[in-house]
């Protein structure tokens, strides 16, 4: 890296990832409030656990066929205004979601949702790549990351404090919908206006601090502007193995756990500890709280020492633990401890895990690579939160639902020690 990019880098990192971070609190608070609103929502309209699981899953389906095509069109309109339309659309349907009234609406909105949401994640990753060099990355993302924790610590009190709003005729459930979907619509008008589509066109940065970040992508071998331009070439590493051996580790590693955990854990809590949908939304927000503190520490020991491999696999046997410990779990305190160690072992997977990935495929091709590990790994988030709301249909237990995402983590840790990134580009030591 030259050696008058890190104070730029630096300088970037203060611009960008508090504002991305905050976009991120909001679109992980949106994907996820369904589990909070199923306090109320479930017994009003007659769902089933089956029914719920089916239903908040359902996102991911159309978020999946969707999320290649969004990222190849962002790599050609731009960040900004790609972006700006996925969250006015996402906030618009997210507050929709107080209209439903049965199976079908509650089917409709949540795949309408991953629809408009379809691209933002990886489109953030993508336009990291824009901005950082391989090595500076882990820390980069596990910063921006750590925003699905904080959704949680911010949104589970907030999302618990709204189920007790009854007004105008409206549920609580309906209030925390529209309540929550609204900031996705104001920060999008935002996004036109503050979100550089690269340091080429960021006025905060001099001639010369520009140029000092495309030397840094150069000499890192990811130079923003250097890979393919037509379709084919876009699209080119959809046929690469290493990048479907990363998606499949993806789908075993964080969305089956993420969302698994994510969609029950209030339910799961609320059978615990038996208290008030407020109280379970703060009991929520411990479990998300330390996995926001491990997911930096995690990130930031992957850069310091270049290793990315062993960093994954040994966070995801810490989460799998912390999931099968969960389930011999008698009471609030030690549910809340068990889930924090597996949310602890599952936020250190994330930092080091997109970092190992976005430096297997460089260039614009890297938009398609990016989205097609999001992507598969993604269908996960359909798979995790059906998986426990079958089983907990047919045993009345999350236990062995718990188990089986265990094995997967176990699984996907031992397939991501068999990746190899990209030789020039191996994040390693800080010089």
């Amino acid at each position: 890296m030259p050696t008058d990019a890190a104070p730029v880098l630096a300088k970037a990192r203060r611009r960008l990832i508090p504002f991305l971070f905050l976009l991120y609190i909001v679109a992980y608070l949106d994907r996820i409030n369904v589990g909070f609103a199923a306090l109320q929502m479930n017994q009003a309209l007659g769902f089933s656990a089956s029914t719920y699981g089916f239903g908040a899953g359902i996102f991911f389906l159309s978020y999946v066929l969707f999320e290649i095509p969004s990222n190849v069109i962002l790599a050609r309109v731009g960040a900004r205004l790609w972006i700006a339309r996925i969250m006015v659309t996402w906030g618009l349907v997210s507050s929709g979601m107080m209209f439903v009234r049965g199976v079908t609406g509650f089917y409709t909105l949540r795949f309408l949702l991953g629809l408009a949401e379809a691209g933002f994640f990886p489109g953030i990753i993508f336009y990291f790549t824009r901005w950082f060099p391989a090595r500076e990355r882990a820390r980069t993302i596990a910063t921006f990351m750590t925003a699905t924790l904080t959704a949680g610590v911010i949104g589970a009190p907030i999302s618990g404090a709204l189920l007790s709003i009854h007004r105008l005729g409206l549920a609580g459930w309906q209030w925390l919908f529209v309540l929550e979907g609204l900031p996705a619509i104001v920060l999008g008008v935002v996004v036109l206006f503050v979100l550089p589509d690269g340091p080429e066109t960021a006025r905060w940065l001099t001639d010369a601090e520009r140029v000092s970040v495309r030397d840094a992508l150069h000499v890192d071998g990811n130079a923003a502007h250097g890979g393919p331009h037509t379709i084919g070439q876009a699209l080119s590493p959809l046929w690469s193995g290493a990048v479907w051996l990363i998606s499949i580790a993806h789908f075993l590693l964080i969305p089956v756990a993420l969302y698994g955990i994510g969609f029950w854990m209030p339910q799961i809590l609320k059978t615990a500890s038996g208290g008030s949908d407020f109280t379970v939304g703060l009991l929520t927000a411990i479990p998300y709280a330390c996995g926001a503190i491990a997911m930096v520490i995690a990130g930031r020991h992957s850069d310091r020492t270049g290793e990315r491999r062993w960093h994954v696999a040994m966070a995801a046997a810490v989460c799998a633990s912390g999931l099968v410990l969960s389930t011999m779990a008698s009471g609030p305190v030690s549910s809340v401890v068990t889930l924090s160690l597996a949310m602890v072992g599952l936020a250190g997977v994330f930092g080091p895990f997109w970092a190992l990935a976005s430096v297997t495929i460089r260039g614009t091709g890297a938009a398609a690579a990016i989205a097609l590990i999001n992507s598969v790994g993604n269908t996960g988030g359909f798979v995790g939160p059906y998986l426990l709301g079958a089983i907990n249909d047919a045993t009345h237990s999350f236990a062995m639902g718990l188990y089986a995402i265990a094995a997967m983590l176990f699984v996907g840790g031992a397939l991501i020690l068999g990746v190899r990134d990209a030789g020039p580009a191996k994040a390693g030591r800080h010089a």
